[in-house]
């Protein structure tokens, strides 16, 4: 859709909703990044994905990517609490080779592949360098966690700080405290890390879709009315 449609179509259905609903969406748009992107990769427990999915939302993570090589990604409606409407689900299940063809795709995006797990040579998470460009964190299954394919691939591999006895954290809590550290970070940071104009009037054109009835009825009578 070209930039003046999208304009148009965005300040008409703004029309059918409160001053105080465009308010939190400006905002909420306002704090949305694609600089960061989170991808499971196997994941197996409806709770924990849909957790994940709520934190991205919280911490405006726009993107969480999924590759559903053997478990099928599930959400929990009593957890995920809603934030399936604001967060774009990327799910990777067509291809043989599902975790290759997605880090294939993420690299010529320009983002660096991140294994979120204690490897020889990685860093702390608050050691990770945000300024070096556009990064995908990758969280593996709870049992296992991630896959030769990835560990194989990635540019960089973090840890979360631990000083207990317990290996690892749970999937949710640890993507969590991922989001939590380079959401701050980035806030603080000089990085270019909004949304772009085109893709600010897109996000908000999809959620205010999603936020009045009927509009994609709305909006086919508007433009046949404004040709």
């Amino acid at each position: 859709m070209e930039r003046k449609t999208l304009q148009q179509a965005v300040q008409f259905l703004e029309g059918f909703i409160s001053d105080h609903r465009k308010e939190i969406i400006d905002k909420n748009v306002a704090n949305r990044t694609r600089y960061i992107k989170i991808v499971l990769e196997n994941i197996f427990q409806p709770q924990n994905a849909s957790a994940v999915m709520r934190s991205c939302d919280c911490f405006g993570v726009q993107d969480l990517h999924v590759i559903e090589n053997r478990n099928e990604y599930n959400l929990n409606p009593d957890v995920v609490m809603g934030s399936s409407k604001w967060v774009h689900l990327h799910r990777h299940n067509q291809e043989e080779k599902n975790t290759l063809s997605t880090i294939s795709q993420l690299k010529e995006e320009g983002y660096r592949i991140i294994a979120t797990t204690p490897h020889t040579n990685d860093i702390l998470l608050p050691d990770f360098n945000l300024e070096k460009g556009k990064a995908a964190f990758f969280f593996g299954t709870e049992l296992t966690g991630l896959s030769q394919e990835v560990m194989d691939h990635a540019d960089e591999f973090v840890k979360i700080p631990m000083y207990g006895f317990t290996e690892s954290f749970n999937i949710s809590v640890c993507a969590a405290l991922v989001l939590n550290h380079l959401s701050t970070e980035l806030r603080r940071s000089k990085i270019d890390w909004q949304l772009s104009d085109n893709e600010t009037l897109e996000l908000k054109l999809d959620w205010l879709k999603k936020s009045v009835r009927a509009s994609d009825k709305l909006l086919v009578e508007f433009f046949k009315k404004n040709k």
